[in-house]
């Protein structure tokens, strides 16, 4: 992937701290400052607002504060920045742009990411999102959202990375390590099982401490030992009796303990009920006016002077928030600099472009330059493209966003909003190819599409599912009678292509009807060229599934989502009785087969893998080479899972790797296996079976080669 480049002018600026040395160590530095506070400023750092002037907020904004997610004052005479907090991972957000004309790199979902399987793409992009923040004077990024996919209907799988710990883990850890390069500190979060939207104030996650340890946690543990966030976010839900930001064995046992991390733990916003969260490992009370008081203010302080919360505990916390903004080099507030959106929004095309995923291709793609006579249909083509909504949701740079509607009451109808990015496939087709005649029709009467789609040498119909936090969706179907709509454009045109724009995934009633299915996903505000490029060839598809797409919900182990239709706050109990076995894992155990499975995608060109060689060691190596077969340039993904351990069928991935080869070219790879992802989780610690274990390679979960079986001695270890 070629490199953008940055303005100079967004890159690390830095002020002296009390005349130290930039080498200081950042914990000495932390513990040093922090000793000379006082108790006043001490507890100042332990809460924060949501500075938005929104009606019936119980505080008053300080003058010069922007509109943004979170704010907690600085201490001038330390040096100590105020702590400016935006979202997110998919650009830097303006809550219902109430910052009058501020605009921002509109990146795409998060989903998409992880379908370009790219450390590199996930690092790009979290630098830019980061040199955005900093150069708007935000010195954290509330982005790094990673929770594992475990249901296809949760509304904010799109800000997330997919199903596989490893996958998830390693993307955002990189993504992470971008962002914090620019100065700005970041999340990751949201800690831990905040698996759907439905009642996730008062949803309880019930799953035992091993396929916990083996799955969700496993990916957070790689995002922070990948990325080093200088903040980890806690969730809404409840996780085994426990709120995930009081709950003690997640964030003092797991996180602090077992994981030494070093960085603060901060509360979503609202999720703070109790002072004694403090005593369970929560460090910052954000967005407090959201909460029922600010527990981390008086009822704190009364704690404190009773002897029930040591001193120390409140000295940890303010130490840990200083020691994170000194590890990334902020020494002082951030002043706005000018920002180079053309180059931040070649970022966005290369991130679109790389996620776009081909699950189906009878030969009309990619479309021939002969094309003459072609229609589009529905999906707001003729504008843009569809965005995920909620508190990620970023109003983009290239111009100004179609809103279709407003979404939810109060609050939150600053961010639920149905948007479509000013990024038209219509248009970037037309320019594709000048000597077609390119027409669109909306969606709004199929039979009206589908009389001219008969008409038509060609195709391309936009299905869209808009998806947001907060919201749940119904089914797997797409809404508004889409899928009657492609069904009979497709009957009455055997050259239909099928674009979608969705945040998870969809059922295809329809797909032996279609010649060709691309899932672009939430593209951003580049999404329409990005689709363009690779339905017209000029750029060859490379997006690998990150998510198995079911035939249908029976294959789900919750068929029904939990809670739906409750009143709000209704407590409910979700089973993940499926454990570590999510998605690909659980086809895998049982046979079944999915719509499409992890890890797939098809290409414009052909790839041929060599056989697996597999070293035992203190680590597992796996070495093959891949070979472009074909006649185009193209990436490769190529894939290997762990499938059997002593005769026990399993599948888990462990090594993967994007590579970009020229027709006839080859490459050698060479991974290394994390041992955890060969080991359980037991006793406290990882063991690995002694035994015999199998490793295949593949292009995707279900296309594998011949396993290579090695013996393996027995190991165990705590983290």
């Amino acid at each position: 992937m070629r490199l953008a480049l940055f303005a100079l002018s967004t890159i690390l600026a830095t002020q002296p701290l009390l005349a130290q040395t930039k080498q200081e160590d950042p914990d000495a530095k932390a513990a040093r400052v922090e000793a000379q506070m006082t108790d006043d400023e001490r507890f100042s750092l332990l809460s924060g607002i949501m500075p938005i002037p929104f009606p019936g907020s119980p505080v008053t904004v300080p003058a010069g504060v922007p509109v943004t997610a979170g704010y907690v004052p600085g201490i001038d005479r330390l040096g100590i920045a105020p702590q400016l907090a935006t979202d997110a991972s998919l650009g830097v957000t303006n809550p219902g742009q109430l910052r009058k004309g501020d605009v921002a790199t509109a990146m795409p979902s998060g989903q998409s990411l992880a379908s370009s399987f790219d450390p590199a793409m996930a690092e790009r992009v979290g630098t830019t999102v980061g040199a955005e923040a900093r150069a708007k004077g935000f010195n954290i990024l509330l982005g790094g959202g990673m929770n594992l996919s475990r249901d296809p209907r949760n509304g904010r799988n799109f800000e997330y990375l997919g199903e596989d710990p490893l996958l998830a883990g390693t993307l955002v850890g990189h993504a992470i390590r971008g962002t914090q390069s620019q100065g700005v500190v970041s999340t990751i979060k949201h800690f831990a099982m905040n698996a759907q939207e439905t009642l996730r104030f008062t949803a309880n996650s019930i799953i035992a401490e091993s396929p916990l340890r083996e799955s969700e946690l496993l990916g957070f543990q790689i995002g922070i030992e990948v990325g080093q966030p200088g903040s980890v976010m806690c969730a809404y839900n409840l996780v085994n009796g426990a709120k995930s930001c009081g709950n003690d064995h997640l964030l003092n046992t797991v996180l602090k303990r077992d994981w030494r991390y070093k960085g603060w733990v901060m509360s979503d916003w609202g999720a703070v009920n109790d002072a004694s969260y403090f005593m369970a490992g929560l460090d910052q009370q954000e967005g407090s006016q959201l909460d029922q008081q600010i527990w981390f203010g008086k009822p704190l302080r009364d704690l404190v002077a009773s002897g029930a919360v040591p001193r120390a505990r409140v000295s940890d916390a303010v130490r840990r928030m200083l020691r994170s903004f000194y590890a990334v080099g902020i020494t002082g507030p951030y002043q706005p600099k000018p920002i180079d959106y053309p180059a931040h929004a070649a970022v966005a095309l290369d991130a679109a472009r790389g996620g776009i995923v081909l699950l189906k291709n009878d030969g009309v793609l990619p479309l021939a330059a002969t094309a003459r006579n072609i229609l589009i249909v529905g999906g707001n083509a003729d504008f843009g493209v569809l965005s995920g909504a909620g508190s990620s949701q970023v109003t983009p740079s290239n111009g100004t966003p179609r809103i279709i509607e407003n979404g939810g009451e109060g609050l939150m109808a600053l961010f639920n909003r149905q948007l479509y990015m000013p990024s038209s496939p219509l248009k970037a087709l037309r320019t594709a190819l000048p000597n077609a005649n390119i027409e669109y029709v909306s969606d709004y009467t199929p039979e009206i599409a589908a009389a001219q789609a008969a008409k038509a040498d060609m195709v391309i119909i936009f299905g869209t599912k808009w998806q947001t936090e907060t919201l749940d969706a119904g089914s797997l179907s797409l809404p508004q009678g889409q899928d009657d709509l492609i069904a009979q454009v497709a009957a009455a045109n055997p050259r239909t292509v099928v674009v979608l724009e969705t945040g998870n995934p969809v059922d295809m009633p329809w797909l032996d009807k279609a010649a060709a299915v691309v899932e672009a996903w939430y593209p951003g505000q580049e999404g329409g060229t990005a689709i363009a490029d690779v339905l017209t060839g000029k750029v060859n598809p490379s997006g690998r599934l990150p998510v198995s797409f079911p035939r249908s919900l029976d294959q789900y182990p919750r068929k029904d989502l939990p809670g739906l239709g409750l009143p709000d706050k209704t407590p409910i109990e979700v089973r993940y009785d499926e454990g570590a076995d999510i998605g690909y894992r659980a086809y895998a155990k049982s046979g079944d087969k999915p719509l499409f499975p992890f890890g797939f995608g098809l290409s414009y060109t052909r790839f041929g893998h060599s056989a697996l060689r597999v070293t035992p060691g203190a680590t597992v190596k796996l070495n093959f080479t891949v070979r472009n077969d074909g006649d185009r340039e193209g990436a490769d993904v190529p894939q290997v899972y762990l499938v059997s351990r002593n005769g026990a069928k399993l599948q888990r991935l462990v090594g993967f790797q994007k590579l970009v080869l020229k027709p006839g070219e080859s490459r050698a790879v060479t991974l290394t296996v994390d041992n955890r992802l060969l080991a359980d989780w037991k006793d406290g610690g990882w063991s690995i079976a002694g035994g015999s274990y199998g490793f295949a390679l593949g292009k995707d979960a279900e296309t594998l080669d011949a396993a290579s079986v090695v013996k393996l001695p027995a190991k165990s270890w705590k983290d």
